[in-house]
């Protein structure tokens, strides 16, 4: 492939993507209405949906735990074995743990995602100030940007424990409705064009 056809597969990847959107609009507003309505339920009951997201993640571990213990014994010839063998058995264990305990596990992982949200607000911040002058007009919305994770993690993390309760299910709440909106716009579109 030479730099010359890159342009024109791109355009014709770009086609086809917009044809198949196109030929299934109702599809994507089907999803699109699904995911809203789950993230205006987990909005309206966080709770709820805090405990739904960790006994998730339980079952997640849990089965790609024991996938990966499989997959580790039958290619235990292979260099590795046993950090291999760790992380299935960590894997594991904290499947059974989130699933055993999961309000202990909301606990758990609504302080992980404050982390997560102090950690990204800093770098975004310093992002932010390092290219203030590349990024000239953009600059001063990276930093509000790192700043709003810096003052979601201080709700998340000074409201803890009580936090835990409607931290996870809000976020998830709005990333489904967002998620949502944008399929529904997108099945509009593809719809209308």
């Amino acid at each position: 492939m030479t730099q010359d056809t890159l342009p024109h597969d791109i355009a014709n990847l770009q086609s086809r993507v917009s044809a198949a959107v196109r030929e299934h609009w109702k599809a994507f507003l089907a999803e699109g209405i699904l995911l809203a309505i789950l993230g205006l339920a987990a909005m309206i009951v966080p709770p709820l949906a805090s405990l739904a997201v960790t006994i998730f993640l339980g079952w997640l571990f849990l089965i790609s735990g024991i996938g990966g213990l499989i997959v580790t014994f039958w290619a235990r010839q292979m260099p590795g074995f046993w950090w291999s063998l760790i992380s299935a058995v960590l894997a594991i264990a904290a499947g059974i743990i989130l699933l055993a305990r999961p309000i202990q596990g909301v606990l758990t992982l609504t302080i992980v995602v404050g982390a997560y949200f102090l950690a990204e607000g800093v770098a975004t911040i310093m992002y932010a100030l390092e290219h203030r002058r590349e990024l000239s007009g953009r600059w001063s919305w990276l930093l509000v940007g790192g700043l709003m994770d810096i003052l979601i993690a201080f709700l998340v993390i000074s409201g803890l424990p009580g936090s835990a309760e409607w931290a996870i299910g809000l976020l998830v709440g709005i990333n489904l409705l967002f998620g949502g909106a944008t399929l529904i716009g997108m099945a509009l579109a593809a719809r209308n064009a």
